[in-house]
């Protein structure tokens, strides 16, 4: 994990540059184009927490670009063609770009950089004017909107790793797993709260081979039926959830991170996780580095 560290430290800025460009010529596109107004661009997701994975064939770089629009009424109808306003400028600032570079996503327009590898989900929010770092996200395919905030969301994945300087090692780890073993349903953002929990619950990591184990035997033992909250929502009551999965956003007590998960997805991240689990077992008895590969695979590598 320490190579994957390094890696991202010297390619940040590359990454940087690519996406600044971005976001300097998409806002001045939108205000040239549109009446929205910009009120400030956050660079969110795993390239902002520093938990995102070194760039291979099955683990592409993706950068979430926040955009948050002041002055407007979060229930104008209109706004549900927030996503069509962007992708159309996106095509316009890289006009060269294959059409297959551009897509809609359920709540972002993504570009992808062939030469870097790199894809960039900008992301419309409209602003909170009582709380300006919140902002209300837009679900193309539902229509339903929810209360985010990057900056929180930052916050949280800092003050974790404050905490436990292994925070970051073990969410990558257990990203590589997901990327390698695939169980439906399961986001990245999941993995950094259900990590997040047990280091709340358990305290720093010790060991990490350990921690990872319980990583894993905790998603195997509860099933998924423990419901997952945080001490930063502590102060603002429960709101029950009937989702076969709860992970509760740090940033927004009302919203369930983990509802699209369905019953059967669920079973089969647990069934995943168990036999994961039994394999870390039993790498570490054996203390069989090649074993390991089954969990990470086979260009999983061990550097002290």
């Amino acid at each position: 994990m320490c190579l994957e560290f390094w890696w991202l430290f010297n390619k940040r800025k590359e990454y940087h540059a690519q996406v600044d460009n971005l976001i300097s010529e998409l806002r001045k596109h939108i205000t040239e184009n549109s009446d929205l107004k910009i009120a400030k661009v956050v660079k969110a997701g795993s390239f902002a927490k520093y938990t995102i994975l070194k760039k291979t064939v099955d683990d592409p770089i993706d950068v979430d670009v926040v955009f948050y629009i002041s002055d407007k009424n979060v229930d104008d109808t209109t706004l549900d063609n927030l996503n069509d306003l962007i992708f159309k400028l996106l095509t316009k600032i890289y006009p060269t770009k294959a059409v297959e570079d551009f897509e809609i996503q359920r709540r972002a327009a993504t570009v992808t950089f062939a030469k870097s590898g790199l894809s960039v989900d900008v992301v419309p929010v409209i602003q909170d004017a009582q709380e300006p770092n919140h902002g209300w996200q837009y679900d193309l395919k539902t229509k339903e909107k929810n209360l985010t905030c990057a900056p929180c969301h930052i916050q949280f994945i800092r003050e974790r790793k404050n905490s436990d300087k292994h925070y970051r090692t073990l969410v990558r780890m257990a990203k590589r797993w997901k990327n390698f073993a695939c169980p439906p349903g399961l986001k990245s953002f999941h993995l950094e709260l259900i990590i997040a929990y047990l280091q709340d619950r358990d305290g720093p990591t010790q060991n990490i081979e350990q921690r990872f184990r319980e990583f894993l035997g905790f998603i195997a033992q509860s099933e998924l039926n423990e419901r997952i909250d945080f001490p930063e929502n502590s102060a603002k009551g429960q709101k029950y959830f009937s989702d076969p999965v709860v992970i509760i956003d740090p940033a927004n007590h009302e919203n369930n991170v983990a509802s699209r998960i369905t019953s059967e997805e669920k079973k089969q991240i647990v069934r995943i996780a168990l036999q994961a689990w039994e394999t870390a077992n039993y790498a570490s008895v054996e203390d069989d580095n090649d074993i390991w590969k089954e969990i990470f695979g086979n260009k999983f590598k061990i550097k002290d």
